[in-house]
C-alpha cells in the first residue's frame, strides 16, 4: 500500500511538472545539426596543456566546386583559451537554450560549433591572437557587448581578405586587435558647452537648396 502511494505521488507530481520540453532538432557539439557534412567550425584542444588551440571552419557541403573544404582559421596559445573557454561557452549555451538547443562542452579533442557561433568565435580570437595577456579580458568584454550581427559582419570582413593562419598581424585582422583590445571600456562623449550659435547666413546656398522665386 505504501508503494502505490508513492507512485500514485510521483504520477500526480509529473502531471503538475508536465511533459519535458523536447529540443528543437538533435545536435551535436555547440549546436551543429545532426545532418550530411553542415558547414561547421571545429575547435581542436590537444590532450597537452601548453599545446595551443586551433580553430578551422569545414564547409560541409557548401563548397562549391574547387574550394578547400576545410580553412585553417586561426592558432591561438593555451593560456589565452583558458582565459576565454568559460565565458564562450556560457554564452553560446544561452544561446542555444535560448533556441531550445541542447548545450555544449569543451572537451580535449575536436569540438563542433555552430557554423554563426564559430563565426562569432572566430572574431574574438584573431583579435587576442597577439594581444597582450593583460589586454585579453578587455577584448572579451569588448566582444561579449557586441551583437551576434556585429560579429559576423567583422568575420565576413576578416574571413575575405585576412582569414587564413599566415594572415595574422595584417589588415582587418590588426584591426580588430586594436578595436577590441585597445578600448578599455565603452564611453559615451559628452558635448562640450560652446559659445555663441553661429550664424548660418554667411554660408552661400547650394542652388539644389535654393528657394525657387515666387
Amino acid at each position: 500500500m505504501a508503494l502505490a502511494a508513492v507512485q500514485m505521488r510521483d504520477m500526480g507530481n509529473e502531471r503538475k511538472r508536465g511533459p519535458a520540453i523536447k529540443p528543437a532538432h538533435a545536435t551535436q557539439g555547440f549546436g551543429v545539426p545532426l545532418t550530411i557534412a553542415p558547414h561547421h567550425f571545429v575547435v581542436v584542444i590537444p590532450r597537452g596543456s601548453r599545446q595551443p588551440v586551433q580553430i578551422t571552419e569545414d564547409l560541409g557541403m557548401h563548397a562549391q566546386g574547387d574550394a578547400t573544404d576545410v580553412l585553417d582559421r586561426v592558432i591561438i596559445s593555451r593560456p589565452v583559451w583558458n582565459e576565454i573557454a568559460t565565458p564562450v561557452k556560457r554564452t553560446f549555451n544561452e544561446r542555444l537554450k535560448a533556441h531550445n538547443l541542447k548545450p555544449g562542452q569543451w572537451k580535449v579533442g575536436e569540438n563542433l560549433v555552430d557554423r554563426l557561433l564559430g563565426k562569432e568565435l572566430c572574431v574574438l580570437a584573431w583579435a587576442i591572437e597577439d594581444l597582450d595577456p593583460d589586454r585579453v579580458g578587455t577584448a572579451l568584454r569588448n566582444w561579449l557587448a557586441l551583437r551576434p550581427e556585429e560579429r559576423w559582419w567583422l568575420f565576413g570582413m576578416t574571413a575575405s581578405t585576412v582569414g587564413g593562419l599566415n594572415d595574422r598581424g595584417r589588415g582587418w585582422r590588426m584591426a580588430l586587435r586594436y578595436a577590441l583590445g585597445d578600448t578599455p571600456q565603452a564611453t559615451i562623449q559628452e558635448p562640450r558647452r560652446g559659445g555663441k550659435k553661429l550664424d548660418e547666413s554667411i554660408y552661400a546656398t547650394l542652388p539644389l537648396f535654393q528657394r525657387e522665386e515666387s
